[in-house]
């Protein structure tokens, strides 16, 4: 965890030193073109060692996830009422992700200097056009007919829906075949992974280079808009830890005071780790102390909504997305906004898990394909996430505790707390 901490300071200092330094050579004078040019190869070398590893990942990460949340729901009826709450409220934080953050954006847009400015430096002010087709020719295109040819051409919705096939698929084989086959598929994820790593090393260079780059051509113009995204995505998963006091309210009967004040020991604990993994420990001391939930409801939703359930993922992540179409100038199409939800939803199960860096990759680089999204972006994006990394930790945990308490309600066991309306 230190070596993320550590990281993530370096990169942010990579963009800091490379947007200054950049805005300075601009400054003084005329700027050579082979000197953006050869900072913005470097950058581009580093993104393209990344990108080449999203696809098989994602196709990996799939059938593990799918896998999981098969044994998941053959635990028992408790398990499978998780499941259920975790989908419908993931599905749900889609929806309202796409009306809220629209909103935001047009009620603040972002100053179209500075978008053009953080353009400008990520993609040389080249952003490709949106192809536009009917329904019926995107509804065909859902089913890939060559599957090797969809991953080829990052049609990533066809492929997500190819790989569910394929994992549901592995799910019905006898034991010992479809235990072969998910920790084949296991071992791929983590061998990506592994290579992930090795690029991210040298993740301060690529963000510096890029962020040279973006400071030869647009000063420090491009603040306002780092700035603006930082505000917005933090802003979303605030927004999910708000929800979460009427949802223990309404379905768990817990009052959002009791709620607030049973759930602040388990926040600060996701504020100064920003990880879930390491929060569970408190969390299930909390839900038992604090909420009253029974040892047997605590002790098999809490670490099942941890291994499966983000719901910041599909907040944050489609809030990147719509950022980066908003400064691009992208207006999606509704086929393209539908497909940007659906794999969102399906990579926000099979991504948990996955160290930070690792995870802003994975889980935005497909949305940004089925968005038409230009990915140049998120080297850049990548280097202030630290800050709403933060709150997605937080939102994660308090949703976790929320459900959890939802759960203890339905369940048959006696509950050991009344139900409050504070």
């Amino acid at each position: 965890m230190s070596f993320l901490k550590s990281l993530s300071a370096q990169v942010l200092a990579a963009l800091l030193l490379g947007l200054v330094g950049g805005a300075l050579v601009a400054g003084a004078g005329d700027v050579p073109d082979w000197l953006p040019e050869a900072a913005q190869a470097v950058g581009s070398v580093w993104l393209g060692c990344l990108q080449m590893t999203v696809i098989p990942l994602v196709f990996s990460l799939l059938v593990v996830g799918v896998a999981a949340v098969s044994d998941a729901m053959t635990a028992g009826r408790l398990a499978m009422r998780a499941i259920l709450w975790f989908s419908l409220l993931l599905a749900g934080a889609t929806v309202l992700t796409f009306l809220g953050v629209e909103a935001a954006l047009a009620a603040f847009p972002v100053d179209e200097a500075s978008a053009r400015a953080l353009i400008a430096g990520a993609t040389g002010g080249e952003v490709a056009a949106p192809q536009t087709i009917n329904f019926a020719a995107w509804l065909t295109s859902l089913i890939p007919s060559n599957p090797l040819a969809a991953a080829a051409s990052n049609a990533i919705l066809p492929l997500v829906i190819f790989a569910l096939f394929f994992a549901f698929a592995v799910t019905r084989l006898p034991e010992e075949q479809r235990v072969l086959l998910v920790k084949f598929f296991d071992a791929v994820a983590d061998a990506m992974i592994v290579i992930v790593k090795w690029v991210l090393l040298a993740a301060p260079l690529g963000v510096f280079a890029l962020a040279l780059t973006l400071g030869l051509r647009g000063g420090l113009g491009a603040t306002g808009a780092l700035f603006h995204y930082v505000v917005l995505v933090s802003a979303g998963c605030i927004a999910v830890v708000l929800i979460c006091y009427p949802l223990a309210a309404l379905f768990g009967g817990v009052g959002p005071l009791r709620f607030a004040r049973a759930v602040s020991e388990a926040q600060v604990v996701a504020f100064s780790t920003q990880s879930s993994i390491g929060t569970l420990p408190v969390m299930v001391e909390t839900a038992r102390r604090n909420l009253g939930v029974p040892e047997h409801v605590a002790g098999l939703v809490l670490p099942l909504s941890v291994a499966v359930f983000r719901l910041t993922s599909p907040v944050a992540n489609l809030a990147v997305v719509l950022f980066i179409c908003h400064v691009s100038g992208i207006t999606p199409s509704p086929g393209q906004m539908i497909a940007a939800g659906l794999v969102a939803f399906a990579v926000s199960i099979s991504s948990v898990g996955l160290p930070g860096q690792v995870s802003f990759f994975v889980s935005i680089a497909p949305i940004c394909f089925a968005m038409g999204a230009p990915i140049e972006l998120l080297p850049l994006l990548l280097a202030v996430e630290v800050i709403p990394d933060i709150f997605r930790t937080v939102g994660n945990v308090t949703a976790d505790l929320a459900v959890t308490t939802i759960l203890n309600k339905n369940d048959k066991g006696v509950r050991t707390i009344a139900p409050e309306t504070a």
